[in-house]
């Protein structure tokens, strides 16, 4: 397979700055691995930049484009609601037009929730909405951060 002649060959394809691929194509009957193999074993380096005049042109894919997010605004949280009676939505008070966002120890006397008037569809304010539902990036880059 490799013979004098064509590990000559190889040797001067490989100057010129041929791919490996393209030396595979004009020996014939061996592939690019066989090849880079070869050159490797024959220890051959520095050689002429690859020669892109001789590659046929394909036609370019499309690019991917990559959106670069705008940093999310911080979640700026409103005071919780209060009753006519001066105290926070509790258990007991709370209903379903209120943001059931739980705010303090479930087991401390001092355990309340939000109250404000929640998002469409959701059981939070927006304010709240936007804390709890984050994309996962912003949710890594957040617990990395702290």
């Amino acid at each position: 397979m490799w013979t004098d002649e064509r590990v000559d060959q190889l040797k001067s394809l490989w100057t010129e700055g041929l791919s490996a691929s393209q030396i595979a194509r004009a020996l014939g009957g061996v592939t690019r691995n066989a090849v880079i193999g070869k050159v490797h074993r024959l220890g051959l380096a520095g050689r002429a930049a690859p020669s892109r005049i001789d590659r046929p042109r394909l036609p370019s894919a499309p690019r991917l484009s990559y959106r670069i997010r705008e940093p999310e605004p911080p979640v700026v949280e409103e005071e919780p609601v209060k009753l006519d009676d001066g105290s926070f939505v509790d258990v007991l008070t709370i209903n379903d037009r209120m943001c059931r966002w739980p705010i303090g120890d479930p087991s401390a006397d001092e355990f309340h929730f939000c109250g404000r008037n929640p998002k469409q569809g959701s059981p939070y304010c927006e304010a709240h909405a936007r804390k709890a539902y984050q994309p996962q990036q912003v949710r890594d880059r957040r617990r990395m951060a702290s």
